[in-house]
């Protein structure tokens, strides 16, 4: 069973900075692109920046130039750096894997971690 752990929210003041990160555990998983999605109370799942196996990579345009995303993928595990944070950025971060495991194609979701930016 492949499953995803996030770590690294919490509660920062704006123009801060955290780092959030994400393990996919299960040896046999292997993944293609892992990503960032957040979502803020009454709004749907956004797209916040996803990473495939060779380093590609793609962001939301609202946070091109502050978040930065990138990947071990020794490890299995992605990162997300955020600068100069807002208190628009505050939602609920949820970490993204698509690959195989045991050759079957699968799209697996953590339990999501929260980060609040105070104004």
């Amino acid at each position: 069973q492949v499953q995803l752990v996030e770590s690294g929210g919490g509660l920062v003041q704006a123009g801060g900075s955290l780092r959030l990160s994400c393990a996919a555990s299960g040896r046999a998983f292997r993944p293609n692109v892992m990503g960032w999605y957040r979502q803020a109370p009454g709004k749907q799942r956004e797209l916040v920046a996803r990473i495939d196996s060779g380093g590609t990579t793609e962001y939301a345009d609202s946070e091109k130039g502050r978040f930065t995303i990138s990947r071990d993928n020794a490890k299995n595990t992605v990162y997300l750096q955020m600068n100069s944070l807002k208190p628009e950025d505050t939602a609920v971060y949820y970490c993204n894997a698509n690959g195989l495991f045991f050759g079957t194609w699968g799209v697996y979701w953590g339990q999501g971690t929260q980060v609040t930016v105070s104004s």
